[in-house]
């Protein structure tokens, strides 16, 4: 079955504080809204992600939906309108469930995405909660006036999953406010299932929440670096094809697939981060189907499998080294290309090149080489 995320990101924010939206400000370098959606498009089985923007907001959407599986409605005046506009568009793209997660959860883990997936193919509805495990107190006017019994307590999280068309037409009949998708859920009589939730998936409302989830981040961060190196020769041709840019040039780049020495490094640096081997691990050189492919595949294919293992791309340098021809003017036109591959901003990519001043292969214009540097991090 086919799921897609709903990231709610359309409130103000105004507990926490602040010159902007909670979802808008900086988390360890990140924004928060941006954290929050790379933990659903990393998600495997999630094909798609809309945002739910306050429509002040929704001239920040472009950056964000330059990337393919990610597009952005506008959101209403309360949280239930804004969950019904992202439900509304899904139900236009054919998707049959849904995940419905807070932008101020940013912390929220691949593995409890996969507990809720993993339930709705029993249930129409899941969520994640935690058991309620401190006493609770009823208080009035600064004093303890009762107490409260904490059996079959939890406390709730997102996201919560269900099938689309059912929490979709429990939205649209739901009579007014709901604190969150379950209640709406539970008034139309759909049964939702209770999954482990995770203390680490905290949600952003106090300044203090901030400071906590920095801490977390900073004692649940991995970070690797690989590098990758790789030598194309040339031979007869009219053009080369660098990272993913066709350059003009007196002859071609040799190789058993188009020999898109750039792309060839770097997609070598994201297997090498991940304890992977190389492009000929996976594309063995040997099987002629890959004769000719477009090195854009070998490309994908690791930064997919970068995400199925809970890592994101932090920043890629690519060094490409030859007397001709000339990269200068094209370094530009590669740069978006290999970010458009990988789904990155063009600033966390860095095409560049130098020459081996007339010394070796390289210096003797036998060949190209190209070495990359890729950082990968999590969450």
């Amino acid at each position: 079955m086919t799921t897609a995320a709903v990231i709610v990101a359309a409130g103000r924010g105004t507990r926490v504080g602040g010159p902007v939206p909670k979802q808008w400000r900086d988390l360890c370098g990140r924004v928060v809204l941006a954290r929050t959606l790379d933990a659903f498009r990393g998600a495997p089985g999630v094909c798609h992600v809309v945002l739910v923007l306050h429509p002040e907001d929704m001239g920040l959407a472009p950056g964000y939906t330059a990337l393919p599986e990610v597009s952005a409605v506008p959101g209403g005046a309360s949280r239930g309108e804004s969950v019904r506009a992202g439900l509304e568009a899904l139900e236009r793209l054919g998707v049959e469930r849904v995940l419905i997660h807070d932008a101020a959860r940013p912390l929220v883990s691949q593995a409890l995405i996969a507990r809720v997936c993993a339930v709705l193919d029993t249930s129409p509805g899941a969520a994640p909660a935690l058991p309620v495990t401190d006493a609770l107190w009823q208080g009035a006017a600064g004093k303890v006036r009762g107490l409260q019994d904490r059996e079959g307590l939890f406390r709730a999280q997102t996201p919560q999953g269900f099938h689309l068309a059912a929490i979709l037409a429990a939205h649209r009949n739901h009579p007014g406010m709901a604190a969150d998708d379950v209640a709406v859920a539970h008034a139309a009589g759909l049964p939702v299932a209770i999954v482990d939730g995770d203390e680490d998936n905290l949600k952003i409302t106090t300044e203090a929440d901030f400071t906590r989830a920095a801490r977390i981040l900073e004692r649940t961060m991995d970070i690797r670096t690989g590098n990758g190196f790789d030598v194309h020769a040339f031979c007869p041709g009219d053009h080369v094809t660098l990272c993913g840019v066709r350059v003009p040039h007196d002859q071609a780049l040799l190789g058993h697939s188009d020999a898109d020495v750039g792309i060839h490094a770097v997609t070598d640096a994201i297997y090498g981060a991940l304890a992977e081997g190389d492009i000929g691990r996976h594309f063995p050189p040997s099987d002629p189907q890959w004769k000719g492919a477009a090195s854009h595949i070998f490309l994908t294919h690791a930064v997919e499998l970068a995400a199925q293992r809970g890592f994101r791309i932090s920043n890629a340098d690519c060094t490409l080294v030859c007397e001709a021809p000339k990269i200068g003017p094209h370094a530009a036109a590669m740069q978006a290309e290999m970010a458009r591959i990988m789904g990155l901003e063009q600033g966390r990519v860095s095409v560049k090149a130098t020459t081996s001043e007339r010394l070796g292969f390289t210096g003797r214009g036998e060949g190209i080489a190209a070495l990359a540097t890729v950082t990968l991090v999590t969450p």
